[in-house]
């Protein structure tokens, strides 16, 4: 039955996201914030369609933490889940930090670069920061907030990447405080897994953490402090199981 719903999602998947980005290339000429709602469209669609096919429900806890403020968001990242869901239930406009190479994949390039959002030239060597740091000031001017994943990639479920500096560093270089959050969606929808699990996914907010006058290794540790306790709260039995 799950390699049923596996199949069923994948179709529904591949059947919505072409007209959908076609409709976005449409779009390319309105206001950011128009073509902002419309390409919201098919991350909220796929959101749906886990949830009535695949069976994967979710809770977001400390919501209420959220500011009406400038703030770069620093998440736990074990799924494709979570980075559609996110633009999906904040309250702001999310701006990702991401690789330019991504720019030339086709359908999900083309609808991250009308989002105007930050990303990564690496063949610009010590300067690419400097880029990242000036792009993160023009959004955070314009209202939007900042998402980065620290651990710079997926990982599995109950394990711990190397967490990265970058975005402490960047939420310094801005001013502006971090917020964490525990997600535990990879034991739903597992990295790289063809056929997804029902359930629950839980996503806890922590409150926000100031960056002025620490440096990024500080504020990098209080971040990962938070995310893996929190982790060991909303997923017990995966560390209780790995211990």
């Amino acid at each position: 039955m799950a390699a049923v719903r596996a199949v069923l999602f994948l179709l529904f998947e591949l059947v919505t996201v072409v007209p959908v980005a076609f409709g976005c290339l449409l779009c390319a000429p309105l206001p950011l914030h128009t073509r902002y709602r419309f390409t919201m469209i098919w991350p909220r669609m796929v959101i749906w369609a886990a949830r009535h096919i695949l069976g994967i429900r979710w809770q977001v806890l400390g919501y209420e933490r959220l500011p009406d403020a400038p703030v770069i968001l620093l998440s736990k990242h074990q799924s494709s889940w979570e980075t559609l869901f996110y633009p999906c239930v904040m309250p702001r406009e999310l701006c990702y930090v991401f690789k330019r190479e991504l720019l030339f994949i086709p359908f999900f390039g083309w609808g991250i670069a009308l989002l105007d959002m930050i990303h990564i030239d690496r063949r610009r060597g010590s300067d690419a920061f400097e880029n990242v740091v000036r792009q993160g000031l023009r959004k955070l001017a314009d209202g939007r907030w900042i998402i980065m994943f620290p651990e710079g990639t997926r990982t599995m479920v109950g394990g711990k990447g190397r967490y990265k500096s970058g975005g402490a560093r960047l939420a310094i270089r801005t001013g502006v405080p971090v917020v964490p959050i525990a997600v535990n969606s990879g034991e739903r929808w597992p990295r790289n897994a063809f056929v997804k699990s029902p359930g629950l996914v839980t996503v806890s907010i922590g409150a926000p953490i100031p960056s002025e006058g620490k440096t990024p290794d500080q504020l990098n540790a209080e971040v990962e402090q938070w995310i893996e306790t929190e982790m060991r709260r909303i997923s017990p039995h995966v560390y209780r199981d790995a211990a």
